[in-house]
């Protein structure tokens, strides 16, 4: 599951030439202690609750706070369980999602993420869930679909995470079999890196790991 399918529209961003207790009003309404600040559809940073109480100005323009702005964001391809890291890192509650080109998409939502953890974990089917690194400019699925199905496996589920200034792409592959040291085995052949491997408990245990932690973190 990664960010573009996780973003919630009802949170609008906040403008530079918005006043201060504007922002107020909709953290009040929208229930979130900070808002996204963009310019000409560009994401800005993020304005927080204790940066427009703490002003002797509240009611002056958002940009006049434009010093104090975080930037904490996640790209659209970006995996679940790193919008989860930042979302704890940063104490935020809403988390901006852009494209490559730095524009801004939407927001994940604290209560988007509680769900979709929620229907992730509770998944059932055997399987494993294997992470690949591989240059951008080697990367073919039919080829890596192949070489799974070589070891009478098939490809259940794929999806990409890519990282700015990178020539690498990380690849994540559900796998309908248990027993995968053979494809492993394929891959490393191959000069595949291979980052990650889980069969399914130890997938299913990340995930409830990842899930308890966000609770934590919401209940603090």
């Amino acid at each position: 599951m990664i960010a573009s399918e996780l973003i919630s529209y009802e949170i609008p961003p906040l403008k530079l030439s918005d006043a201060g207790n504007k922002a107020l009003d909709w953290m009040e309404e929208f229930k979130t202690n900070v808002l996204s600040v963009v310019k000409d559809g560009d994401y800005v940073g993020l304005i927080s609750e204790s940066n427009l109480l703490d002003s002797e100005d509240v009611d002056g323009k958002i940009e006049s706070f434009q010093a104090n702005f975080t930037k904490p964001f996640v790209h659209e391809n970006q995996h679940l369980f790193e919008v989860i890291t930042i979302m704890v890192d940063n104490d935020i509650d809403i988390l901006p999602v852009v494209n490559s080109a730095n524009k801004y998409l939407g927001v994940i939502t604290n209560k988007m993420v509680v769900g979709s953890l929620s229907k992730v974990v509770s998944v059932a089917g055997a399987g494993s869930i294997i992470t690949l690194e591989v240059n951008v400019k080697d990367y073919s699925l039919s080829e890596i679909a192949r070489m799974v199905e070589s070891d009478d496996a098939k490809v259940l589920a794929s999806f990409i995470t890519s990282h700015p200034d990178s020539t690498k792409l990380e690849v994540t592959l559900k796998i309908n079999k248990t027993e995968i040291s053979g494809i492993l085995q394929t891959f490393e052949r191959f000069n595949y890196v291979v980052l990650a491997s889980y069969n399914e408990s130890e997938y299913h245990q990340n995930l409830q790991n990842r899930y308890d932690e966000f609770m934590r973190f919401l209940n603090t």
